[in-house]
């Protein structure tokens, strides 16, 4: 037998693997083995792993392939160990691919083309120091620091910190019916932070049917500014890192300056103040920060103009979204500034936002420059890769040999199911500066529905410029929820600002924090999670969907199940279509492409909290609960299949793995018969066994730790 008792590798074993690749063997009563068997969702336990293995190249990757076929264990991939059902360390030998980051970008040849995976000169390419476990700890918690996004927001949503938020509480309440709200001046300032007091609620002459355009008439007024001698406001500075409470927001900071009189605009804005969003209950004071945010050099950028419309960068599996953005934003290329010399600006691949992995360039991935540039998938040009027989491939629409062009189809969208990918080669485009930002309300179930119906009319016939989405996030028991609009307009301020009026000009409800503002993209991808303040170590539950359209009747069903939602339980709403439907050629079908809308349900909740509505409320509804679940019920209607394939989730159906492919499921499996006839690769994302029958879930992912509710 390969394996001695209790799930470890014999000595013996481990002497054959270790000495048979460059990098390193954990096993599992080594003191790195938890380290490295992690991953975000704490609702996972990889207890039949016998090792962690760390490669260094494809070489090493190969050879453990061949080890596990020998010895007939299974193996798991782990690139960012953000995937919540837990493929990543379901294997017998976990493979964790951290080590291999190498990165390098360079403009296109003459011709567009560029130096293959094959003939890549590892002398020009940055390689990431060979980190230990507790580097590679400290390194994420330096990726999970989302301040720069927006310190305002960070400031808006920490407040004050109270222990014990997220522990259970005896009441629920809700606010069923909001306050009167007295009418209200449009006073809008884009330059300055603006608070608004009281006047006509219509002067600004703006409807929930009304489409995105620029605004006319809206009856503002013009921002006073401050004389050169006013004294800036002053307040705390904001706390670091993300131990606050993501519902501080709900609390009254006691250290915040009084509010200015109705009516008055304050431009003198220090953004290290934390706002007041409940000081005025009976008023409709808005908070409106924008330019007067930390400065950033973005005037040149938004103002020039890219020498090349795209570049490719070459990266190592083991790197991260944000590691791969950051490295873009570190090498950036030239470009004419209509201001004077030349100047260099980011470009970025389609990604999607923070937090998530490599393994979205095979899956999918949606992100805030999809709609302009197409998935992730669309925009791999090469992978290398180690098939189930131990082979290195480099794999494009070209150079692969004419009768493979099969496997290149697809691993474009289900590239986990046909073996590790170890670098890939993607387009990335140039992004100088992006207009973008959230506007805050808070959730009532008579108000929220009209929010939506405002969003969902503006964005119709939306230019592909502009990346939207509407997100309901649960505050406590006892405590109200927010409704956040995203907006992210690919471009400078005075293009995409039209957009931001239109969806600001919503007056259901007073707006708590409107910070849209011009931005790095490297900033703007940590907003999401900035938004969500999600925590590694969590119990962690998605399902998602693409939907077809956004009826009146699925809105407002989709308020009434979410006032019953616990806390840490988001649901999103983010505008599909623009350039995802211009791409064919891979296994990821025209009808899912042709969505207009995805749709998620992001629920966390801490290990100590057991609660069926944290999985019911998005799932099916148990016997015992007879709401309706919100995508398995309500949005049913509307669903075109299965999700993105990188929104899959623990415990996924086959038949929801399989709608994610439509008509092309048929195919998908003949070709992973030719690569992977043993399902070598079944610690992935593929539904069914080596006979082509469906399995549990369960079968392909590790167990709930065995303290944890049975099931989440």
């Amino acid at each position: 037998m390969p394996v001695g008792a209790n799930n470890r590798l014999s000595p013996e074993l481990v002497e054959e693997l270790g000495s048979a690749i460059r990098g390193q063997v954990h096993v599992r009563d080594g003191a790195e083995f938890l380290e490295y068997s992690s991953i975000f969702n704490g609702n996972v336990f990889a207890d039949v792993a016998k090792a962690v293995v760390c490669p260094v190249d494809a070489e090493d990757v190969s050879k453990i392939i061949l080890f596990c076929s020998k010895h007939s264990l299974s193996p798991s991939v782990k690139a960012g160990g953000y995937g919540t059902a837990g493929w990543a360390i379901g294997g017998d030998i976990i493979i964790d691919v951290s080590k291999i980051n190498d990165a390098d970008i360079e403009p296109p040849h003459e011709d567009g083309g560029w130096t293959s995976l094959r003939d890549q000169d590892t002398a020009n390419r940055v390689k990431e120091h060979a980190s230990t476990g507790k580097r590679r700890r400290e390194e994420d918690s330096a990726l999970r620091f989302y301040d720069a996004a927006s310190p305002v927001v960070a400031n808006f949503l920490r407040g004050p910190y109270q222990p014990g938020w997220d522990l259970p509480q005896p009441v629920r309440r809700r606010i069923e019916e909001p306050e009167p709200l007295p009418t209200r001046s449009r006073n809008v300032s884009f330059d300055s932070v603006t608070e608004t007091g009281s006047s006509d609620s219509h002067s600004s002459g703006s409807n929930s049917d009304e489409s995105v355009g620029p605004r006319s008439g809206s009856g503002s007024t013009a921002p006073t500014s401050p004389g050169p001698g006013s004294p800036p406001a002053s307040g705390p500075s904001i706390r670091p890192g993300p131990s606050g409470d993501p519902f501080g927001y709900l609390d009254i900071p006691t250290n915040f300056s009084a509010p200015a009189p109705p009516s008055v605009i304050q431009s003198a804005f220090n953004p290290l103040v934390a706002p007041d969003p409940w000081a005025s209950r009976g008023g409709t004071r808005t908070l409106i920060a924008n330019s007067n945010l930390p400065p950033v050099p973005l005037n040149l950028a938004s103002q020039a103009e890219p020498i090349y419309p795209y570049a490719y960068v070459t990266f190592g599996a083991g790197m991260r979204q944000k590691e791969v953005d950051t490295f873009t934003n570190s090498r950036q290329l030239e470009a004419r500034s209509i201001a004077g010399p030349n100047i260099t600006i980011p470009y970025h691949v389609p990604f999607s936002a923070h937090p998530v992995g490599s393994a979205v360039m095979l899956l999918a991935g949606f992100g805030f420059l999809s709609r302009l540039h197409g998935l992730s998938i669309d925009n791999v040009i090469e992978v290398e890769m180690v098939l189930a027989d131990g082979r290195i491939v480099i794999v494009n629409e070209n150079e692969h040999p004419v009768a493979a062009r099969d496997l290149w189809w697809a691993l474009r969208g289900a590239g986990p199911a046909f073996g590790v990918a170890t670098r890939y080669k993607a387009r990335a485009f140039p992004v100088p500066v992006v207009f973008a930002g959230n506007l805050l309300y808070r959730f009532h179930r008579s108000t929220a529905p009209s929010l939506i119906k405002h969003f969902r009319d503006c964005v119709k016939g939306a230019p592909r410029e502009l990346y939207a989405n509407v997100l309901l996030t649960a505050g406590p028991e006892g405590k109200d929820s927010l409704i956040v609009v995203q907006m992210c307009y690919i471009g400078p301020k005075e293009k995409g600002l039209e957009y931001l009026l239109a969806l600001s000009s919503w007056d259901g409800e007073r707006c708590l924090l409107n910070e849209v503002n011009e931005k790095s993209f490297l900033n703007q991808q940590d907003s999401m999670a900035q938004v969500l303040r999600g925590k590694p170590g969590r119990q962690w539950f998605i399902r998602s969907a693409l939907i077809t359209s956004l009826p009146d009747e699925i809105i407002n069903e989709t308020v009434m199940s979410f006032a019953d939602t616990p806390v840490g339980c988001t649901w999103i709403f983010e505008l599909a279509g623009g350039a995802i439907v211009d791409f064919e050629d891979s296994c990821l079908p025209k009808v899912q492409r042709e969505a207009a809308f995805t749709i998620a349900a992001l629920h966390q909740w801490e290990m100590t909290i057991d609660d069926d509505r944290c999985i019911d409320s998005a799932e099916e509804a148990s016997n015992s609960t007879p709401r309706i679940a919100w995508i398995a019920g309500s949005l049913k209607p509307v669903q075109t299949g299965g999700p993105f394939p990188s929104l899959l989730g623990r415990h996924e159906s086959a038949a929801r793995t399989m709608a994610c492919y439509g008509d092309n499921w048929k195919r998908l499996c003949e070709v992973k018969r030719k690569y992977d006839p043993n399902n070598l690769f079944r610690n992935s994302m593929w539904p069914l066994d080596k006979d082509m029958n469906a399995v549990d879930p369960r079968v392909h992912e590790p167990p709930t730790p065995r303290h944890l509710k049975l099931g989440h």
